[in-house]
């Protein structure tokens, strides 16, 4: 019975990838050790494609659907290698592989590690993740077998991703650097990203045989050095804004600061001295520079301080106890 069935092997042999995995771009034809047969018949199914190769070489590439019969049709390479064959087993393999031609659609990507660039806006350094996803096909199955497939005997859809994942970072950090795009603009003009980052994408990706297509950015994402740096520019950002609500510049504002700090003082007598001296000296140099308004903001900030310096004064010479002290100074530093 096993003799039969060699014989029967040998005889006819139907080339077809039935059936195939999913998960699979591209198979290799295993069955009868490779070897085509006498009156082999080739059957390229809807959505499929067939390269043929001998000797490390893509022969030929059949791309439509069909059946034809390898014993009697004139097929490219075929009618080339037959005289090369023996009736029945041939020491010149040839090597059939059948690849997916339809689109391989929602394929997530995502960066494997920070983009880095300089934001154009702010000049600080930026490290981006970002996710999302594609579609894609083989659009040149010669050059994938090529540059892509190699010597390998199958490639899953896995596989190519992996691929994706490790070439998207440079296409994506040379994009950032060309549109000048600051983090704050990242989110709002994400479409327009995504596609400029899918022309790069689609330049390499031909040359490997591919087509690319549906490139969308999902959402983005910044280290935490990052988004240490972004929430120190927004909140001075907001701070400067309501400044400008009240009349003031945030420059104004810091000296305010910087004086209410002073007399908040809590170091003794010479660090009150201290705070009190910075407090004036902030006071007469903010005069020169403020208008009508802010001199009356001096005025009495000068006046807090004085105030501040005579119960500091009654406290040391013992006339008002610490409670009083501390209630008389929280009433003057409210008002404040």
């Amino acid at each position: 019975m096993a003799f039969i069935d060699g014989i029967r092997r040998q005889l006819r042999s139907v080339i077809e990838w039935e059936n195939p995995d999913p998960d699979l771009l591209l198979a290799q034809w295993t069955e009868n050790g490779d070897e085509i047969k006498n009156a082999s018949k080739l059957i390229v199914g809807p959505g499929q494609g067939c390269i043929f190769v001998y000797q490390g070489q893509v022969k030929a590439v059949i791309e439509e659907q069909c059946m034809i019969n390898l014993e009697t049709d004139n097929v490219p390479f075929w009618t080339t290698i037959k005289k090369f064959m023996q009736f029945f087993e041939s020491e010149h393999k040839v090597g059939i592989y059948f690849f997916r031609k339809t689109k391989i659609l929602d394929q997530k990507w995502g960066t494997t590690s920070p983009i880095k660039y300089q934001d154009p806006k702010y000049h600080f350094p930026v490290a981006l993740k970002a996710y999302g996803n594609y579609s894609y096909q083989i659009a040149d199955a010669n050059d994938f077998f090529v540059n892509i497939v190699g010597s390998h005997n199958q490639m899953r859809i896995d596989d190519f991703r992996n691929i994706l994942s490790a070439r998207i970072i440079n296409p994506i950090s040379d994009y950032l650097a060309e549109c000048q795009y600051s983090f704050a603009d990242i989110d709002a003009n994400r479409d327009e990203i995504a596609r400029g980052i899918a022309i790069k994408l689609a330049i390499v990706f031909r040359k490997l045989g591919f087509s690319i297509s549906d490139f969308r950015i999902e959402g983005t994402d910044f280290d935490e050095d990052t988004l240490r740096r972004i929430n120190r520019i927004a909140d001075l950002t907001a701070e400067a804004q309501a400044a400008q609500a009240v009349g003031l510049d945030y420059a104004k504002v810091q000296q305010l600061d910087a004086l209410r700090d002073a007399a908040r003082n809590e170091g003794g007598g010479a660090g009150l001295g201290m705070g009190m001296g910075a407090g004036i000296g902030l006071g007469q140099g903010m005069a020169q520079s403020l208008g009508a308004a802010t001199n009356q903001v001096v005025a009495d900030s000068n006046q807090t301080v004085a105030k501040l310096t005579e119960l500091k004064q009654l406290f040391e010479a013992q006339l008002i106890t610490e409670a009083e002290y501390a209630a008389k100074k929280q009433q003057i530093l409210d008002k404040f």
